[in-house]
């Protein structure tokens, strides 16, 4: 108890010199001081007082901790997996599991921070002895059916403990059991890589938006840096997948792509239900793209010879409706960012025209050019493609911040 009224007096002691300079200059005036006093005063949560809670240092800290933890968890286990006997190793696995969630148990009460990161740790950990079990007693299984079970341990942990590092690890695991699932039972059919990739762009769109506004902001955060690299990725998987290595592959039988639609379009657009007003046309636009895209190429054949072996395989390029597409859609998260008054969407809408742009400089343009030419343009295009559209972005930022205030000054 005196810790926390020490705390208590600490961060009233660092607002107070806020409080009179506000005052001084007019922002505040006096009974608006002692409102906020008298707020901030009363703040005592899980955290402690205001002037107590864990600044971002520690929080790094803490990510950067539990992420070398279980890496050399890991190391050390691999290192010496091969001296244990089937009996030391099931015991190994256990224990894994069993000292961290013990430990965070532990910490919960005076250290929270600490016990978010040992608890996520133990679930990492979990991921791991589910493999490793199966490799003891040679489990010939589904092997999807392993990041199930990790799901579903990461599951339970988010609803037992309210962490968000369990709930990230849990909103991250599903999806990956469903791309697991289905490229499993389509692997070696022509199209596969295109499903998968309109799996990512969906899901990684429904990521990017559903979470805009939320409390969480290390679960939002890490879940829109990874929904960012995943739309990237599934992109380039829906411009490069109509490919087949030999002429006995086959396209997806239908089942396959009903079960595909289902994972593409049926469970976002339920999903974004949700929070429907900041979701749930970003979906559909993805969705729409995810269909479209793939189509937006140029098949090409090639044929290899090598002796009496005659081999042929096909690729693709993509056409320039698929930049215009890619450029449009990046266009659409700007103006949905805006609307939103999301900074983030904002930006990662503007990064994401610069490259762009950028990808069809380099596949349509520069090897026309001369090496010294192309360079040339290159930087000039960087230059000035950078002024342009960092310009357009404090605007959009300046128009976003005035918006949020006008209702305030309204009141």
């Amino acid at each position: 108890m005196l810790q926390k009224l020490e705390n208590c007096s600490t961060a009233m002691a660092d607002l107070e010199p806020l409080l009179n300079r506000w005052q001084s200059a007019g922002v505040l005036d006096a009974e608006a001081a002692e409102r906020i006093r008298a707020y901030e005063s009363q703040q005592t949560g899980p955290a402690g007082p205001a002037g107590a809670r864990m600044g971002w240092q520690g929080k790094v800290a803490l990510i950067l901790g539990a992420i070398l933890l279980a890496c050399g968890v890991v190391l050390f286990v691999s290192a010496h997996w091969e001296r244990f006997g089937p009996g030391w190793r099931y015991a190994l696995v256990l224990a894994m599991v069993t000292v961290f969630h013990l430990a965070g148990a532990c910490a919960r009460p005076r250290f929270h921070g600490l016990s978010t990161a040992l608890h996520a740790v133990g679930t990492i950990s979990t991921g791991a002895a589910i493999g490793l079990v199966g490799q003891i007693f040679n489990i010939q299984e589904h092997w999807p059916a392993a990041i199930l079970l990790w799901a579903f341990a990461a599951l339970a942990g988010w609803i037992l403990l309210r962490d968000e590092a369990q709930e990230i690890l849990t909103l991250l695991l599903f999806p990956a059991w469903i791309v697991c699932e289905f490229s499993f039972a389509a692997q070696g059919h022509i199209g596969a890589g295109v499903y998968l990739g309109r799996f990512l762009i969906a899901w990684a769109v429904l990521y990017l938006t559903i979470f805009l506004g939320s409390k969480h902001r290390i679960a939002q955060g890490v879940l829109f840096a990874v929904a960012a690299i995943a739309a990237l990725i599934g992109i380039a998987m829906t411009l490069e997948s109509w490919r087949s290595w030999s002429a006995s592959q086959t396209f997806l039988p239908f089942h396959l792509r009903v079960w595909g639609w289902i994972d593409i379009a049926a469970l976002p657009l339920m999903f974004s239900l949700f929070r429907w007003r900041k979701s749930q046309l970003p979906v559909v636009v993805a969705i729409a793209l995810s269909i479209v895209l793939p189509w937006c190429v140029s098949l090409r054949t090639q044929h290899l010879d090598y002796g009496a072996i005659h081999n042929s395989f096909t690729y693709v390029v993509p056409n320039l409706l698929a930049h215009a597409l890619v450029a449009a859609f990046t266009v659409f998260l700007i103006w949905w960012g805006v609307r939103q008054a999301s900074h983030a969407l904002v930006n990662l809408g503007i990064v994401g025209f610069a490259i762009a742009v950028s990808w069809f400089y380099f596949s349509d343009i520069f090897d026309k050019l001369g090496r010294s030419l192309g360079l040339i343009v290159l930087g000039v295009l960087f230059l000035a493609g950078g002024w342009a559209l960092e310009k357009a972005r404090r605007r959009l930022m300046v128009r976003m911040d005035s918006a949020a205030l006008a209702p305030k000054e309204a009141q």
